[in-house]
């Protein structure tokens, strides 16, 4: 069945090239996943902080392993982008920062991070996240990017009005955590032509 509208990024438009890296000043680094991080995701989702806000937890360095693996393959299938947010010399992991749920037709993705425990209330989150925005919306003809969080996860709120992703509304019930269903703050950010 013909379609009326062309996709608004198509086939190709991430995985025609390799996965960039973006730099954040000069102290901080946006990098695709190394196997070497495995070490640092397992550590982190024993957080109970990460565990509290996130649906599953790594058990071992082999599993941490696992997501590294899917992660890098998102970029290849066009379906996530998935970056770490290190240092400046590209070695000590501070956060992640992804593209998610990839919809190449309408130029759409949800937005999600985390930060390691040691990193939080330092700006690194919402400089990561300030950052894919703009180059998801600026140059990889991405057309809307929204962000979803828990309405009681008041850092995560925060994060979204620093980077400009204005509130749309509450989607009641939207997801089950550990603790039980959560209602939903949808944020979003939009291509300004």
């Amino acid at each position: 069945m013909p379609s009326l509208v062309a996709p608004v990024m198509p086939p190709g438009s991430l995985n025609a090239s390799t996965q960039p890296t973006l730099p954040i000043d000069d102290d901080l680094l946006l990098r695709p996943w190394l196997p070497s991080d495995a070490a640092t995701v397992a550590r982190v989702f024993q957080d109970p902080t990460i565990q509290h806000w996130h649906l599953r937890k790594a058990d071992s360095e082999d599993e941490a392993q696992e997501w590294i693996k899917q992660w890098r393959r998102g970029w290849e299938s066009e379906t996530a982008c998935h970056w770490a947010v290190v240092d400046a010399g590209g070695d000590r992991v501070l956060g992640r920062v992804s593209l998610q749920s990839v919809i190449m037709v309408g130029g759409q993705a949800e937005i999600s991070y985390w930060t390691t425990p040691e990193s939080r209330g330092q700006g690194v989150c919402s400089r990561a996240v300030a950052r894919v925005s703009s180059w998801a919306l600026e140059e990889a003809g991405f057309n809307r990017l929204e962000l979803s969080h828990s309405t009681v996860n008041i850092a995560s709120c925060r994060i979204a009005e620093k980077t400009g992703f204005a509130l749309e509304g509450v989607r009641r019930q939207a997801l089950l955590h550990a603790d039980g269903w959560h209602d939903m703050h949808l944020h979003a950010r939009v291509h300004e032509a």
